[in-house]
């Protein structure tokens, strides 16, 4: 944990992206106590500023001497950077909470969700692993009923806003549009393919199994946050033209009976949860409701009459919030209690 201080001094590295930016603001939201605040960028984007508490703050380039007298750094700039940058800060003095994939399946970093797994925190050794977005809104509806039935399968496909892979991402389905609308060809330069109007099953590197990446990344870190290597997952990831918020339809078949009802129940005093689920006054999250909100959404549960211990879920939530930003400073918050 952090040495117990009235105000720290904290450095956000990829202070110029969508979930730096984001880190700034949930920062500041929540009165985060901070004395300094160091906003850090690679060389490209260094020499702008970023606003914080009304002050604008001049973006510096990353280096290796960019820790010194820094307590906690956020990072959000990609795995090589945290690969590379995070041990630094570490043996600096700071605590570094990570966002990219770098450290997640290390044995020794914990892997953390504030409202599933906070007790992982007492064994880090400098650095703490940020989940994948798509991850942390799943264990966060999952681990209630998880706690409560014991969760043997789960079946998941998720629909995956642009802004999960960055700004030129954000800024290429806007210019798709524009050009679509005015009857021009789009070029395509961050996806494969054309992602307005479209839907893309493509999310990071194809593995020889068939799978990606980023859905081993579901896989695997689920496992690891919900401290039980015994649930079967299979998952399928998809980009889809939404600029903010990650949607996602879960299954899950549990070793006790949840009927719809009970799971409502459980999940309507979880942490992080918000139920919105009444299907007959058209009562469902969506990403477009959802978007800006800090809570993991729920709905369209129901049993799935195909087996005898199964849920159906569509769980939403802001991937830039809940999936990264606010996860991380909800973390940074648990250290300095």
């Amino acid at each position: 944990m952090l040495s117990k201080k009235l105000a720290y001094h904290v450095a956000i590295v990829g202070a110029t992206g969508a979930v730096g930016a984001q880190m700034i603001k949930v920062l500041e939201e929540r009165k985060f106590p901070i004395e300094t605040l160091r906003p850090l960028a690679s060389s490209r984007s260094a020499g702008g500023t970023v606003s914080f508490q009304g002050v604008d703050l001049n973006v510096q380039q990353l280096t290796k001497d960019s820790f010194a007298g820094i307590d906690l750094a956020l990072f959000s700039a990609g795995s090589d950077v945290g690969k590379e940058f995070a041990p630094v800060a570490a043996k600096a003095g700071a605590v570094v909470i990570d966002n990219s994939a770098a450290w997640r399946m290390d044995k020794d970093v914990p892997l953390v969700v504030p409202e599933v797994n906070p007790h992982d925190l007492a064994q880090h050794r400098g650095i703490i692993a940020n989940p994948n977005c798509s991850t942390i809104q799943m264990v966060v509806a999952l681990k209630p009923l998880h706690d409560q039935a014991h969760i043997k399968r789960i079946v998941v496909t998720t629909f995956q806003a642009v802004s999960g892979t960055g700004k030129e991402a954000m800024d290429e389905l806007i210019d798709e549009c524009k050009d679509l609308l005015n009857f021009k060809q789009p070029r395509p330069k961050v996806y494969p393919f054309q992602i307005a109007f479209n839907c893309l099953p493509h999310i990071d590197e194809f593995l020889p199994s068939g799978y990606t990446k980023e859905e081993m990344k579901l896989v695997h870190e689920t496992r690891k946050i919900m401290g039980d290597r015994s649930i079967q997952i299979t998952a399928t990831t998809v980009r889809v033209p939404v600029y903010v918020g990650h949607s996602e339809s879960v299954n899950i078949e549990t070793e006790r009976k949840l009927t719809a009802n009970e799971a409502r129940a459980i999940l309507s005093t979880a942490p992080g949860v918000q139920v919105y689920d009444d299907p007959s006054h058209a009562l469902y999250p969506m990403p477009l409701n959802v978007a800006g909100k800090d809570e993991v959404y729920v709905g369209r549960i129901r049993e799935d009459e195909s087996i005898r211990n199964g849920l159906n879920l569509w769980v939403v939530a802001d991937n830039l919030r809940k999936g990264a930003a606010l996860n991380a400073v909800q973390i940074a918050e648990l250290l300095v209690r």
